[in-house]
């Protein structure tokens, strides 16, 4: 019986802030794969080792974690003012579909990185020592965000003194401008920063409670609730949820729920196939607790404690995008976040996950009555750590 041979495909392992992540151009993928659709997904599916029914993605590139089962693909863009497109996708572990509904926060770290040195930069545009300006249109959630990458001696600084909670080694810093954030216009419900046009809401979910709820979209779409309100501190860590089975359930019949509220969705049946979104958080007072990597973090180094779920698990720190739905609620009164991080007017702010800690600004005001966000900032570091090719069976896709 014959085999087909594999097939190699250009492309670069990356990390990017707190994930991981194969990076391809679009150009270099499989002609079939260079529109969305099934081949497309097939392929990436393909690359990293999904779907796996004992979740550890051994024949593939991912690493059995909503944070390293991710593919990014990017252009040149087409867009005026624009250098790159960046599309995303989460590759599920154990289900057989890519998630396309939203943005990684993390791996946008990487991209202008990418971009700089795979060709997709006018070269004119790149000092020799310096900061390289990348504005980079996220193709998934059809928004601006701005990259300024380290430049050393015309090549991308990737080493430096920068350190980021949830990564063991500095590197050099990214600094990210997220554009207009909130609003994604997705749904029944997009088209507002609080799709429900409320700040706080009394959120109905079957077999949990009636919760109170910051349902917002910055960022990402996010559902954010008090950690007491369903049995928490706020300073847990992965184990105290992860191996908890009726835990994750619960937090999935919030997820699908708000959902439905937010008008991601039309009907609870389609939860199940976009699990990426909305991302379910839960915020608290500080308090004292140890990070997963046994460094103290004492209630007076952080604003609020907050603790989010990607893909169906507790983050082992926090996504990008979940960082700037934080920082946007941060900087509006009356929302369960600002709240928690003890109320009033504030433009950044320093909140605790499971990890450590992270600083995140927004610029929020209000126009018309409506409250708008103008960016959202933080900083990452990205580090390639492979690059080459991969390589997928000729009839994967």
């Amino acid at each position: 019986m014959a085999h087909p041979p594999q097939i190699k495909v250009a492309a670069t392992y990356m990390r990017g802030g707190t994930s991981k992540g194969v990076f391809f151009r679009l150009e270099d993928l499989p002609p079939s794969c260079q529109q969305p659709g099934e081949a497309r997904d097939r392929f990436l599916l393909r690359v990293i080792g999904s779907p796996d029914p004992y979740g550890k993605q051994i024949d593939g590139m991912g690493g059995g974690s909503s944070s390293t089962s991710k593919t990014v693909i990017l252009a040149r863009s087409t867009r005026p003012d624009h250098d790159v497109d960046y599309l995303f996708g989460q590759v599920s572990i154990d289900k057989a579909f890519v998630e396309w509904s939203g943005n990684c926060g993390n791996l946008t770290a990487g991209v202008g990185a990418f971009a700089v040195s795979n060709g997709l930069i006018d070269p004119a545009r790149i000092p020799r020592d310096g900061l390289c300006t990348v504005r980079i249109w996220q193709v998934n959630i059809g928004k601006t965000i701005i990259a300024h990458v380290p430049i050393t001696a015309g090549e991308v600084q990737e080493t430096g003194d920068f350190e980021l909670d949830g990564v063991t080694f500095p590197a050099a810093e990214v600094q990210i401008e997220f554009l207009d954030p909130a609003d994604e216009g997705e749904g029944d419900g997009g088209g507002a920063m609080f799709p429900t046009g409320n700040l706080v809401d009394d959120f109905e979910v079957p077999g949990v409670g009636t919760l109170k709820a910051t349902m917002i979209n910055a960022g990402i779409p996010t559902v954010f609730v008090n950690a007491a309100d369903i049995g928490y501190t706020g300073a847990e860590l992965q184990d105290d949820i992860n191996g908890d089975a009726q835990a994750l359930a619960k937090f999935e019949t919030i997820r699908a729920h708000a959902s439905l509220r937010m008008g991601l969705i039309k009907s609870l049946d389609e939860a199940a196939k976009r699990q990426h979104t909305p991302k379910v958080a839960f915020v608290a007072a500080p308090r004292d607790y140890v990070a997963s990597s046994g460094k103290p973090v004492a209630a007076g180094d952080v604003d609020l404690l907050v603790r989010a779920l990607s893909m169906g698990k507790l983050h082992h720190a926090m996504m990008g995008t979940a960082a700037v739905a934080i920082g946007t609620a941060a900087a509006i009164p009356g929302t369960l976040v600002n709240t928690a991080a003890g109320g009033g007017a504030r433009s950044q702010v320093r909140f605790g996950h499971p990890s450590g800690t992270l600083r995140v600004g927004a610029e929020a005001g209000q126009v018309n009555g409506e409250w708008t966000v103008k960016k959202a900032i933080m900083s990452r570091s990205a580090r390639v750590l492979m690059e080459g090719f991969v390589r997928v069976p000729g009839d994967a896709f």
